[in-house]
Parts: C-alpha cells; structure tokens; sequence
C-alpha cells in the first residue's frame, strides 16, 4: 500500500482537492436550489466532474500498476488504462459542451450535437482496438505507458481543448471581465500541461490539468455560494419592487409577469441573427435584474394620482408621465451599482425609456424605433400586455384574446415589429406565465 501513496502522491492530492469541491458543490448547490427553488446547475459541468473525479483516481492507480506491470495482469492493466483514457477524452468533451452551453451556442440540432461527440467515439474505439498495442517504458524515475491508443487519447484532448478555446474566445463578452483572466489562465495552463504530457510522458502530471479546469471552473462560474449570493441580490430587488407595487395597488405580480414576459421575448429574439451575439446569457440575466425596477419612479407620484379610480384628468397624467425620468434618476443615484455591472445601466435604460414608441409619439423624450434601448422595447411589450390583461383599480382586466389584439394592432406604431413577431411566436409560454400568476394582482 505505501508504494501506491509514493507512485501516485500527485493523484492523491488532486484527487482529495476534486472530492473537495465536488462535496462544496454538492451541499451548497442543495441549499441554493432549496431556497430559489430551481436547479442552478450546469449538467456538463456535473459530469466534468464526474469525470475529472474518475480520470485523476485511474491516473493513480494505473501509475501503480505501471510500476508493477511484471506482477500485474496485463488484462487487468490494459482495463484500468483504457477506463482511464476514456475517462480523459469524456472530460475534455464535456469540457467543450459546457462553453458551448454556457455561451448559448449549444445547438438544439441532435444531428449536430452528435457530430460534436464524434471525436470522443472515434477515439474510443481506437483505443478499445489497439490496448494490445500499450508497451510499458521503464524511464529513470518511472515506469509509463506508451503506445498508439496513449497518441489517440491525448489528440482527442488536445483537439477538444483547442475547440474549447474557440468558443471560449469568440464569446468573451458573456463572461464578466473580473473572472476572465482567471478563466483564461485556468485554459490555457491546461492545454499546455497536456502537450506536455503527450511529448514528455515520464511526467505524469495530466491531474493537474484536469484538476486545474475543474476548480477554474468551479471558482469563477458554478460555484453555489456566488450564486447564493446572486439569488439574494435578485430577491432583494423583488422585494422592494413589490412593495413598491402595492402603493399602486398591486400584490407583486405584475413585476413577476412583466420580468418573465420580457425574458421570454428576448430568448426568441436571440435567434435572429442580428441579435445573436447580443442577447446572451448575461444579457437576460441583466433584463431579468432590469425588469422589475421598470416603474421604480412610481414612487414620487402622489397616491391620489396613483390610485384614482378612474381617468385621469390632462394635469394628473402630465405628472404621472414624469414616473419615468424620476425611476431612471433614482436607479441612477440609488441602485446603479446594484443593478447591472455593465457600462450602460440597463435597469435605467429600461426605466427611462419603457414608455417610448416605436413610431416616435411616447416619453419623456419621443424616441422612434432604433433609438430606443432594445431592452426598453422589450419591455414596452411586456408591460402593455400585463397592464391590459390584468386588473386595474380604475377598470376590469380585459380578455386574453383582446389583450393578444392590442399588442397585435400596435406592431409597427407602439412596439418593434421584431419583438411583436417574436411575442408571438412564444404565445404559449406567455399564457402559461399569465395564469401562473393570474390571482396575484
């Protein structure tokens, strides 16, 4: 037993590090996911460390029964090595799957999806065929396996780590510029530690690889207790934009609506090729964040405007006009930081400019089409479908059917004709998101 601990120290100590994360990702991810109430998880992300879990324990235990060849079953020997392999170019697919994912670019194509898994079966049948083919070379430090299945392995690797960096690099702009640089480092160390494995394999340090990416990954995307944190954050701004909600009268629901409303559209406007590269994950993850501080600015109207009962008279509807800038300049002074970690403020974009029209006749400053933030025509829509199909204090809501009609009817004059189509094309998910929420104001 202790000439296993010498022969495989490296693999112990990367293999204890993974178990390590996988338990924190485990318990943490449990909790988070009992108090949002959804699975926060990444499903490749799961078996890369699945994978990296297995591919570490079969690095040492292949670098033991390496080192006793002469006394161990060559059958046996050539099972572990193979189980081994298999378990590295599972992991490095996986790898590639989770930034295709992550970025958006994950086809729902079966076809193509299978086509990205081809390197991965191709090489594991070469291997499966030609294990007879793995010699044992006894270097001056250690014994290792050399042979054609040991090439196929790590060129399946090396070409889905150089298909990683691919997608890794051309969609930069999904990943927050403070987690880039880690990201990076954790790749491109990576990919070097097993090029340098392939030619120097007397090494033996593709753990370290393996592990590297994992914890990369694990530190700067998937792990729970960010998330957590995350959650909080999006609960917070809920919460105070319900309870800004029931100064208008409302008990929360038209914030839950209109947010689910606006995300729905825009994950169908994401398919357009104009709007591809823009709408990503981050970006839905903002309007999410975005959507519901929309009529923050209701705050500094008076409750008798607020809630009168019926039409407004010329002077009430002036003031209540002004609830756009005066929520644009309250995020701007108050919840800026909060918000959004972009540039351009999209909750103050979408604040400001939700009452614009696509034909130019809306405020407070009578932007037309392009000029309005994309975000605030998404919103537009959203929030005229819910202040229509939900009950107001001055008047009944009106029928879905009716409700479909009006924004059908404002396509090209209120709302982009591109965001009405793509409204459309999600109508059920609308209805589903709508009685969901139906009794709750």
């Amino acid at each position: 037993m202790m000439d296993f601990f010498i022969a495989a120290k490296t693999q112990i100590v990367c293999l204890m590090t993974l178990l390590y994360v996988g338990y924190l990702y485990l318990k943490d991810g449990n909790h988070l996911d009992k108090i949002s109430g959804k699975n926060h998880c990444n499903v490749y992300y799961d078996w890369m460390l699945v994978c990296a879990e297995i591919s570490v324990l079969l690095d040492g235990v292949t670098a033991y029964t390496a080192a006793h060849y002469k006394n161990v079953s060559s059958w046996l020997n050539g099972e572990l090595h193979f189980v081994f392999y298999v378990s590295l170019m599972l992991f490095a697919t996986f790898y590639f799957f989770y930034w295709l994912s992550v970025s958006g670019r994950l086809s729902e194509d079966i076809t193509r999806r299978m086509i990205y898994y081809l390197p991965c079966v191709i090489g594991m049948y070469l291997c499966a065929i030609n294990m007879r083919s793995v010699r044992f070379v006894e270097g001056k430090r250690v014994t290792y396996s050399m042979g054609f299945s040991v090439y196929v392995c790590f060129s399946v690797v090396a070409l889905y780590l150089l298909f990683t960096l691919v997608v890794f690099f051309r969609n930069l702009h999904v990943i927050k510029a403070n987690k880039r640089s880690s990201l990076i480092t954790g790749i491109v160390f990576a990919y070097a530690i097993m090029m340098v494995q392939l030619f120097l394999p007397e090494v033996l340090v593709s753990c370290f690889a393996t592990t590297l990416i994992t914890l990369s990954v694990y530190l700067c995307m998937e792990n729970p207790s960010v998330k957590m944190v995350e959650v909080y954050h999006e609960e917070m701004l809920m919460g105070f934009a319900t309870l800004l909600e029931k100064k208008d009268g409302g008990t929360g629901g038209h914030i839950r609506r209109t947010s689910e409303y606006a995300v729905i559209i825009a994950k169908e406007l994401s398919k357009l090729p104009k709007h591809k590269k823009h709408i990503n994950r981050e970006y839905l993850k903002s309007l999410r964040q975005a959507a519901p501080m929309h009529d923050i600015g209701k705050i500094s109207i008076p409750d008798n405007i607020l809630q009168k009962p019926g039409k407004l008279t010329d002077e009430e509807f002036a003031i209540m006009k002004t609830h756009s800038a005066e929520g644009a300049k309250i995020i701007k002074e108050t919840f800026s930081h909060l918000v959004d970690d972009g540039e351009d403020r999209m909750a103050y974009k979408v604040a400001l400019n939700h009452h614009e029209k696509w034909n130019g006749r809306g405020y407070p400053n009578g932007l037309k089409e392009e000029e309005i933030p994309l975000c605030a025509r998404i919103m537009a829509v959203a929030d005229v479908f819910d202040a229509v199909s939900a009950k107001r204090c001055y008047r009944d809501a009106m029928p879905l059917e009716k409700c479909f009609a009006i924004i059908y009817e404002g396509k090209g004059t209120d709302f982009d004709p591109e965001i009405v189509d793509a409204f459309f094309e999600r109508q059920r998910e609308i209805v589903k998101v709508y009685n969901r929420y139906r009794d709750e104001g």
